[in-house]
């Protein structure tokens, strides 16, 4: 047992906890799990007094670490006067049982820290609705432990039945629970394919927002809409789903969302709660893949971040990585990657500062062409106000006023837009050609 971080600074008023960083043969290579673990706890509040890191071959089926490691951990346990211990490594119930009643305080694995810090963090109804059904799926297997009622039996007349043990009625009253859930999220789900339904028939383009947590997808999505989503430096800042309609230079009208931040083994519960707010990544039309530039370990985070992207089934979607927070790089400039065949597949910028973001529309720009449209209009002498408004929203190619003082203007812009201008007043239609 190797003690990698002496003394911690208290981070907040929860519990006193120990975090035991559990280093496998297959995650020896992953150098950023125990400062991950770390950053977890904080973004909980909890008062992180220690941390630990154990070496572990093979995993223990009774406490997952050896019993000699379990020792030490119950003299240190004790010493420090600790509530909880965290373990990085996902335990199976009867292996946290086991330890919570060695060591006499709560333990939780990984997945459980992060059940909760989603639970802190969502603010929506569906946001709600999502982590119950995640924290119920991951409880449901979790009864055995800490329960000592379990033998007493309860029944009679009207009530739970004759010979039903207290784990069966907790059990019952899960299931009933997770019902009623998933058939409001359900509800919840229709609603967003109603307006996804819409958007599409609307034509208008999607772009989603992924990547991993803590990355600045937020602080993007805010520059790029003039939202006010919340935005923070800590893991999974952002939770609830925001979409956004906004006008893209040289790209027109589009459609903007952002999505809850990856990291690495995502817990299953809660990628099938998600479900429907990943469903946005899934139907994009471009993905943007928000990377912390600055970060020594962002290659091994891009990897992470495609995988979940394939488990999703996103990974169809064509994509840009955006290379975020330059302005923590020296002598950096904003700049655009491009690749073999002369498409962009990398846009370097701050979402902080706003440098690069002309070059990141330009990205845009050229992914979305597909649902460009160019088209050759005419504005009579009423309507010229309309130029001004289609200088922010799409691309002028050419323009000249005629011997009648009507503008003559070669545009580019989305489907749905100009079928919007062409329902205007005094906007004619000379001609349209599409890609």
């Amino acid at each position: 047992m190797e003690l990698f971080d002496k003394q911690k600074e208290a981070v907040g008023q929860g519990e006193r906890t120990l975090l035991v960083y559990i280093e496998l043969p297959q995650n020896r290579h992953s150098h950023n799990g125990a400062d991950e673990l770390l950053e977890l706890a904080q973004s909980s509040g909890l008062d992180v007094i220690q941390n630990l890191k154990v070496t572990c071959n093979n995993a223990n089926a009774r406490y997952f670490i050896g019993s000699g490691k379990v020792e030490e951990l119950a003299d240190l346990v004790k010493e420090l006067a600790l509530d909880l211990v965290i373990f990085s490594a996902e335990l199976s119930p009867s292996q946290e049982r086991n330890l919570e009643k060695h060591l006499e305080c709560q333990v939780m694995d990984r997945t459980g820290l992060i059940l909760d810090i989603f639970s802190l963090r969502a603010s929506s109804f569906e946001g709600k609705l999502q982590v119950e059904l995640a924290q119920l799926r991951h409880l449901s297997t979790r009864l055995v432990r800490g329960w000592t009622h379990l033998e007493r039996q309860k029944g009679g007349i009207g009530m739970r039945g004759p010979g039903e043990t207290q784990l069966e009625t907790d059990k019952r009253l899960i299931a009933v629970r997770i019902k009623n859930i998933s058939k409001r999220l359900e509800k919840v789900h229709k609603q967003r394919d109603l307006g996804r339904k819409s958007r599409i028939k609307n034509e208008l383009p999607m772009i989603a927002l992924a990547g991993y947590t803590n990355a600045g997808k937020s602080t993007l999505f805010n520059y790029i809409t003039q939202a006010e989503v919340f935005a923070n430096d800590q893991l999974f800042a952002t939770l609830d789903s925001t979409i956004r309609r906004v006008i893209l230079p040289a790209s027109g009208e589009a459609v903007i969302a952002d999505t809850v931040g990856f990291i690495q083994n995502l817990p299953h519960d809660l990628v099938a709660a998600f479900k429907s707010t990943l469903e946005e990544t899934r139907r994009a039309n471009v993905l943007l893949h928000v990377v912390d530039a600055a970060d020594e370990y962002n290659r091994e985070k891009i990897d992470q971040v495609q995988a979940i992207i394939f488990d999703i089934e996103a990974d169809k979607v064509p994509s840009i990585l955006v290379m975020n927070k330059i302005d923590c790089l020296d002598n950096f400039e904003p700049r655009i990657d491009r690749d073999e065949n002369n498409r962009i597949f990398r846009v370097w910028i701050s979402a902080q500062t706003g440098a690069g973001i002309d070059f990141l529309y330009q990205a845009l720009a050229e992914q979305l062409s597909g649902t460009m449209t160019r088209a050759r209009i005419q504005l009579d002498v009423t309507s010229a106000y309309i130029r001004s408004e289609i200088h922010n929203i799409g691309y002028i190619h050419n323009e000249k006023v005629d011997d009648f003082g009507q503008w003559i203007l070669e545009i580019n812009v989305t489907h749905h837009y100009l079928s919007k201008l062409l329902s205007l007043k005094g906007v004619t239609l000379l001609w349209e050609q599409k890609p």
